[in-house]
């Protein structure tokens, strides 16, 4: 079984409630800046209590990979953000949730690790689970402009989730690390708000959202770091980030959303390629 392995499924297992906490958000009214913004103001102080409070707020040099991940973060988020403006969700969240693909390509390249067969083969299945769990529609019109921008913003993330790993290696701490990404986004994202928003007006409701998905995120980042201590990127960032497979079974058990033959046929392939990774 591969280091830190269950650290990685923890934080898919919050990354996809997550996922299922923005989409309620969305049906409300609120907007991804605003619930940005509302997530941030929680998770920000949030974890950099957690982080004091555990012994594990000690800053560094090292811990400046923390801000340049939330430098990342905040690119990825932005141009995410702006392709949803011109393109499908339904296509454009599926091509960002591959970011992972970044993270193990810089993983192999930069620090050495392996790419065995299983990897390889589950690398090869998790982008066919996910077109598969896509909702079947017409022929779209491909937005390129939009395409562009989920494609860079895929990029960023990936970066991002490969900084977290090079600041462990180089000893910071993963409350440290988490903390210090939310003290440049936090800021960042409150701004970027009030741009769009002048009288900082909040969708009702959207409070107990934005908190919610804070603290689930909290867990599941500091699990996928606590995993990246001791285990390889090229493996525990895919599987963190298949957070999908969550997504589509809380949505269909609680919300009674309709899974059909080809849907199981991506969440067993999805099953499948998180096995492989387990083993890689």
């Amino acid at each position: 079984m591969t280091p830190g392995i269950g650290f990685a499924i923890l934080a898919m297992l919050c990354f996809g409630a997550s996922d299922l906490i923005y989409k309620r958000a969305a049906a409300l009214g609120a907007g991804s800046r605003e619930f940005a913004m509302l997530q941030a103001w929680t998770f920000c102080p949030g974890v950099t209590l957690y982080a004091w409070l555990s012994g594990n707020l000690v800053v560094t040099l090292a811990t400046l990979w923390g801000v340049v991940a939330g430098l990342f973060l905040l690119v990825a988020v932005i141009n995410f953000m702006r392709s949803l403006q011109e393109g499908a969700v339904s296509t454009n969240a599926p091509i960002f949730r591959l970011n992972f693909a970044v993270t193990v390509a810089l993983a192999v390249l930069l620090l050495g690790e392996t790419l065995s067969l299983s990897k390889i083969a589950a690398l090869v299945a998790t982008p066919v689970a996910v077109w598969l769990l896509l909702a079947e529609r017409g022929p779209q019109r491909v937005e390129w402009k939009s395409l562009m921008r989920v494609v860079v913003a895929a990029i960023a993330m990936g970066c991002g989730n490969f900084c977290y790993k090079v600041g462990l290696l180089n000893g910071a701490l993963p409350e440290t690390m988490i903390s210090a990404q939310a003290w440049l986004f936090c800021p960042t994202a409150t701004l970027l708000y009030w741009e769009a928003n002048p009288r900082m007006t909040i969708t009702p409701g959207a409070w107990r959202y934005g908190s919610a998905a804070a603290v689930v995120l909290i867990v599941g980042m500091v699990g996928l770091l606590h995993g990246l201590r001791v285990g390889f990127a090229s493996v525990l960032v895919p599987v963190a980030q298949m957070g999908f497979v969550v997504t589509a079974l809380l949505g269909a058990a609680l919300f009674g959303e309709k899974l059909n033959a080809r849907k199981y046929v991506g969440l067993v392939v999805a099953l499948a390629a998180l096995a492989l990774f387990a083993v890689s």
